[in-house]
Order: structure tokens, then C-alpha cells, then sequence
């Protein structure tokens, strides 16, 4: 049996998503719990690997059982399993060919930043933080320039792991609510750091050190020094994966509970 779960995360505590030996780590504390509820060794496979301190509102995993349990099984025994900053939103059984990462067609990340002289204190694992004032229309004119496909060698750690720079961005939205400026953006597939270089260089066209068609000379470059420094990854989010309408997996869009 392959089942597919949907799971949200604080990653304010752990040392990213990737199984470690010796740090925790998300991938570490929800196989644990479901390897309790299934009474067997269970590993996972995630549709993407987020850093230390990124959170998820709607990362998707799926594994190989032979364990007889039902949906709800899964969601609530998982849950009791798990530490209160980790949860199994639903659960799904579908056939062998799905597979979590290779099969979804898109991801989506939010990324807030919360825009005020004062340094936040409540939400200061949960959102970046810039004092200066950010002209987000400047911003979201900037990052048009991001969308369709694009050679994103100048928003790509140097640690990098993939085979190709290229990257098609489908939809780059910012808006502000009050004190928060939220990025929202959806490709295909990303880059390590793709989102949090991208929101350094629109960060720097919101303050007016840099103009809107700035982003152009960076993606020409092809270089990382071009850009800015990474922007911190508390603010961001995983917040939906897309797949192919007949798997029967929820399409959803989570929105993080900071704003609606």
C-alpha cells in the first residue's frame, strides 16, 4: 500500500526537513510516529527538502506500507505520535506510480516579511524582518521579471545539488496587509535558497536601493554574487504542491494563520 499524507510544520526547531543521525530534524520526528502506528520501519519521501527554520502548510509525503490502517488511523494515531509543532492534515491511498517529489507539477511558497521600525518579538519565527520601508508595488513590478523560464544560476546557493539552473516560474505575486508584505510564488520546481535569494533582491528594490530592472542585470549574470544576501528563512513557508488532478490528492492552498 502507498499512502500519501499532507503535513504542516513549525520549523523554528529543527534542523531542516532531511533525515540527520544526530540533529532533529522534521523527516526524523514524523517517521518515528508513523513507524509506531504501523508497527513497522516506515520512511518517507517528501515533495520538497525545506531548510532550518522553514515551515510547511501544505508539504506532501508518501510511503510503502503493508500495514492495514485506515485514513483516519493514520491522521490521528500519526498526530498522537507526534511533537505539538508537527501534524498530519489528511491522508490518502493511492497507486505504486505516484510519487511524492517526482510526480508533483508545481510548488508554491509564501514568504512575510514583516515591515515595521520595531523588531517583531510574538512572530519572530515566523516572519523576516526589514525596518526600512518597503514599497511593495515596486516590488511586485520587479518580480515579474521572475516569471516564465529562466536561467536562476544568480538565485541558487553555491551548495547547490541540481543538474540544471532552469527553473519556470509560474505566477510571482506581492502584496502588503498592513505591516506585512507577503511574496507569493509558484514554479515548477525550485533551486536551494531559489525563494529567499529572490525575496534579498526584491527587498532591495522595495528600500529604492535598486531599481525595478535591476532583476533583469541579475538573472543575466548568471552569477550568485550579483544578487543579495539570503534572506532569512523564518518567514517562509511551503504552502502548497500540485499534482495531476487523477491521483485524487487535495489541491489545496494553506494560507499560514499570520494572515488571510
Amino acid at each position: 500500500m502507498r499512502v500519501v499524507l499532507g503535513i504542516e510544520y513549525d520549523g523554528n526547531k529543527y534542523h531542516g526537513w532531511q533525515r540527520q543521525p544526530v540533529m532533529a530534524t522534521v523527516q526524523n520526528s514524523l517517521e518515528q510516529a508513523l513507524s509506531s502506528v504501523a508497527d513497522q520501519p516506515i520512511v518517507v519521501q517528501a515533495a520538497g527538502r525545506t531548510d532550518t527554520g522553514v515551515h510547511a502548510t501544505g508539504q506532501v509525503v508518501h510511503f510503502d506500507c503493508d500495514a492495514q490502517r485506515s485514513h483516519k488511523a493514520w491522521v490521528y494515531g500519526t498526530n498522537s505520535n507526534l511533537p505539538k509543532d508537527i501534524s498530519v492534515r489528511w491522508a490518502r491511498f493511492v497507486s505504486e506510480d505516484f510519487h511524492a517529489r517526482f510526480s508533483a507539477k508545481a510548488r508554491r511558497y509564501i514568504y512575510i516579511i514583516y515591515n515595521n521600525a520595531i523588531r517583531p518579538s510574538l512572530l519572530r519565527s515566523h516572519v523576516s524582518w526589514n525596518y526600512r520601508s518597503l514599497d511593495h508595488k515596486s516590488m511586485a513590478h520587479a518580480a515579474e521579471y521572475f516569471i516564465g523560464e529562466h536561467d536562476f544560476t544568480s538565485f541558487r546557493a553555491i551548495d547547490c545539488q541540481s543538474k540544471s539552473p532552469m527553473r519556470e516560474v509560474h505566477h510571482f505575486r506581492v502584496a502588503r496587509q498592513g505591516d506585512l508584505v507577503i511574496l507569493d510564488v509558484a514554479a515548477n520546481a525550485f533551486l536551494h535558497h531559489m525563494v529567499r535569494n529572490m525575496a534579498g533582491v526584491l527587498m532591495s528594490v522595495g528600500t529604492g536601493r535598486r531599481s525595478v530592472e535591476w532583476i533583469q542585470e541579475v538573472l543575466a549574470a548568471k552569477d550568485r554574487s550579483a544578487g543579495c544576501e539570503t534572506a532569512p528563512p523564518y518567514g517562509l513557508y511551503l504552502a502548497q504542491v500540485c499534482y495531476p488532478d487523477d491521483p485524487g490528492i487535495p489541491q489545496e492552498f494553506i494560507k499560514p494563520m499570520i494572515f488571510q
